[in-house]
C-alpha cells in the first residue's frame, strides 16, 4: 500500500517511479497559459493570510463548498478570512476522490511543508498559523513562490486595451527570475452579444489605440495597434476563450453593415453574430500569423448558468459547466480558410467537453506541415477536465491519434500562485501511463528513449515551440 502523496504517490510501477524521479520532477515549469495578476507579480505582493492566496477567485473551491452546503458568506461573502479559511477545512474531508483533496494536500506540501497533517477542522487552526507565518517571509512573495516552484516562464492573460505597465517594470527590473510575458487575449473586441457594454468597450479601445473606430476597418486598425504594442512588449501568442467555433458566410459590405448596426446599438440577428465574429477571429488570425505567434482557442464552456446567482454575486463566480456545441464542421472551415491563405500560424486547440477528445485529436492531423514540429496542438486537458481521468484521456486520445511526444504539455491555467503542484501532478500521471506500457511490454525498456520523450513533454517541448525572445533584448529595444 502506497502512502498518501508520498513521494511515489500516482506512480504505479517501478519504472514510473524511475521515469518521475530521474526525467520529469527537476524540469522547470514554463506556464504558457494562466491567469496570474501580473500587477501582484510586478509589486512583488506579500500575501496577508492563507485564505488571500489560496481562495479568493478559486472557483473549483468555491464549488465544492457550495455543494458541501456551506453559506455563501462563508465563501464570497461577509464573513472574515480566517472564517472562510475554516469554512473550506471543514470542507476538506469532503472532496475525497475530487480533485480538490489531492491539490490541497499537494498545495500544503509545497511550499508550506505541511507533509503528515491533513486538513480539516481539527487541523484548520494549525494550518493556518503555521502558512499564515510562512507567507510573512521574502521567499513567499509572488516572485519568490516562483522561484520556488522552479517557474521558467509565466504568460499572463491581458486585454488589448492593457497598458503593460506592469509588465515593462518586470521586464526592467531584477527582483523576478521568472520570465513573465503578456498574452492577448481580445474576447472583449468581438463581445458584440450586448452592444450596449461593447460599445463602452470601443471608446476604452479607441483611447488605448489613441484612434477612432466608426468602421470595421477602424475597428481592425486599433487591433492591428495594440498588437504590435503587445509584440514589441515580448507578447507572442494570443488566446481566444470561446464558446464554440465560429465560421459563417461573409461578404465584406455584411460586416460593415453589421459594425454599423453595432455602433449605432440596432439590433442584430444570432447569424449575423456568427458572421461578425467568424471575421474577426478570421482577421486576428492573419495578425497572428504575420508575426508567427501561437494562437490558442479555448472551446466549449457554458458560462454564468445560474441566473439568481449572478443577480446575486456577478460573472465568473463558479456557476459555469461543459457546454454541447457543433465543433467539427465549423473548426474546420476556420482552420482551413487560414491554412488555404498559407496564413495558419501555430495552433494549440482546448476541449472543454471530453466526449469531443477525438475530434480534436484528430482534427490537429489535418493541418501540420514542415514549419515546426507539432505545430497544431491538442491543448492539455482543461478546466473540468485537468483531474486524473481527463489528463489519462486527453493523453490517450492524443496518443492514438497523433504524437504525444510533440505535445507542448502541461499549463497553470490559474489565478493562485499556490497552483504549480499541478505541475507535478501531471507529471505523476504521465510518468504512470508510460511506466504502466513498459511494464506491459507495450513499449521497450529503453529509459533513454522515454525518459527524454517525457522531459520534452514536460518542458523542452514548450520552450522550443514558443521560443519567447530573450526578456533583456525587449528591455533594450
Amino acid at each position: 500500500m502506497h502512502s498518501f502523496l508520498s513521494d511515489d504517490s500516482l506512480l504505479q510501477s517501478e519504472t514510473a517511479k524511475l521515469l518521475y524521479h530521474t526525467y520529469a520532477k527537476q524540469q522547470p515549469i514554463f506556464d504558457y497559459h494562466c491567469h496570474l495578476p501580473v500587477a501582484e507579480i510586478a509589486s512583488n505582493k506579500q500575501f496577508s493570510n492563507l485564505t488571500e492566496i489560496w481562495l479568493n477567485g478559486d472557483h473549483y473551491k468555491w464549488r465544492a463548498m457550495r455543494a458541501n452546503g456551506i453559506s455563501e458568506k462563508y465563501i464570497t461573502g461577509s464573513a472574515t478570512d480566517r472564517e472562510k479559511f475554516y469554512a473550506w477545512a471543514e470542507t476538506v474531508p469532503k472532496t475525497l476522490r475530487n480533485p480538490l483533496y489531492h491539490w490541497t494536500h499537494l498545495e500544503l506540501q509545497k511550499p508550506f511543508n505541511v507533509t503528515d497533517t491533513l486538513l480539516n477542522k481539527d487541523s484548520a487552526e494549525q494550518i493556518y498559523t503555521h502558512c499564515n507565518e510562512l507567507l510573512a517571509k521574502p521567499e513567499f512573495s509572488t516572485c519568490g513562490l516562483l522561484k520556488q516552484m522552479n517557474v521558467s516562464v509565466v504568460c499572463t492573460t491581458d486585454d488589448p486595451i492593457d497598458t503593460l505597465e506592469h509588465h515593462q517594470k518586470i521586464a526592467a527590473g531584477d527582483f523576478c527570475s521568472t520570465k513573465v510575458l503578456p498574452a492577448f487575449r481580445p474576447n472583449n473586441a468581438m463581445a458584440i452579444d450586448n452592444t450596449v457594454s461593447y460599445n463602452k468597450y470601443l471608446t476604452l479601445l479607441e483611447e488605448a489605440a489613441d484612434t477612432s473606430i466608426s468602421t470595421y476597418q477602424n475597428l481592425l486598425s486599433a487591433l492591428q495597434n495594440r498588437h504590435d504594442f503587445f509584440h514589441a512588449n515580448g507578447c507572442r501568442l494570443s488566446d481566444h476563450s470561446l464558446e464554440q467555433p465560429y465560421f459563417e458566410d461573409f461578404t465584406t459590405e455584411e460586416i460593415n453593415t453589421i459594425f454599423s448596426h453595432i455602433r449605432n446599438q440596432k439590433e442584430i440577428s444570432k447569424t449575423q453574430i456568427h458572421k461578425f465574429k467568424t471575421a474577426i477571429l478570421l482577421d486576428m488570425a492573419r495578425m497572428d500569423s504575420q508575426k508567427n505567434w501561437t494562437q490558442q482557442f479555448h472551446f466549449g464552456a457554458l458560462h454564468d448558468v445560474n441566473n439568481a446567482a449572478m443577480q446575486q454575486i456577478g460573472p465568473d463566480t463558479g456557476f459555469d459547466t461543459i457546454g454541447d456545441y457543433e465543433v467539427a464542421r465549423p473548426l474546420s472551415r476556420f482552420l482551413n480558410t487560414l491554412s488555404s491563405e498559407g496564413m495558419l500560424t501555430k495552433t494549440i486547440l482546448y476541449n472543454m467537453n471530453p466526449q469531443d477528445n477525438e475530434l480534436f485529436a484528430t482534427m490537429i492531423g489535418n493541418y501540420q506541415d514542415d514549419t515546426i514540429p507539432g505545430k497544431i496542438q491538442f491543448g492539455s486537458a482543461w478546466w473540468f477536465n485537468d483531474q486524473k481521468d481527463g489528463i489519462e484521456r486527453q493523453i490517450n486520445s492524443l496518443s492514438t491519434m497523433g504524437l504525444l511526444s510533440r505535445f507542448v504539455g502541461m499549463l497553470t491555467d490559474s489565478r493562485s500562485f499556490l497552483s504549480y503542484p499541478r505541475h507535478e501532478y501531471f507529471r505523476r500521471i504521465l510518468c504512470n501511463i508510460f511506466g504502466q506500457d513498459v511494464e506491459n511490454g507495450e513499449l521497450p525498456n529503453d529509459m533513454d528513449l522515454i525518459g527524454n520523450t517525457i522531459a520534452d513533454i514536460c518542458y523542452s517541448n514548450a520552450k522550443n515551440y514558443f521560443a519567447f525572445p530573450d526578456t533583456q533584448e525587449l528591455v533594450r529595444e
